[in-house]
């Protein structure tokens, strides 16, 4: 009996630390982005610029990219993860896309 129960704990100890990895794992992307938005404002505001407003990037969209000013790395997970680009288009607006990659895996044959 005690075997079991033992064994109980040690699995609901397991799930509960993989419950905990997948939230902090959403909580790195958030906070990846948070950085991400204020290096890009701080960069607006150096340059004289607005700061730029994150669009989410639809199939077929036309870009009119000039200079690509930041791109987020890809994060170590083996499913989609988001990303950003902000870049400078012709006329020298900054525009920021949000878009999904897939993350770094160790399982990508890589």
């Amino acid at each position: 009996m005690n075997f079991y129960k033992l064994t109980l704990g040690v699995l609901t100890a397991c799930l509960s630390f993989g419950a905990l990895a997948e939230g902090g794992g959403d909580r790195t992307f958030a906070l990846m982005m948070e950085r991400n938005q204020q290096a890009m404002a701080t960069y607006a505001a150096r340059n004289g610029k607005p700061a730029p407003v994150v669009q989410a990037y639809r199939y077929g969209m036309k870009l009119d990219i000039a200079k690509v000013v930041n791109v987020t790395p890809p994060i170590p997970a083996c499913k989609p993860v988001p990303s950003r680009m902000t870049y400078e288009d012709s006329s020298g607006k900054l525009n920021t896309l949000e878009y999904q990659v897939m993350g770094v895996c160790r399982n990508n044959g890589g």
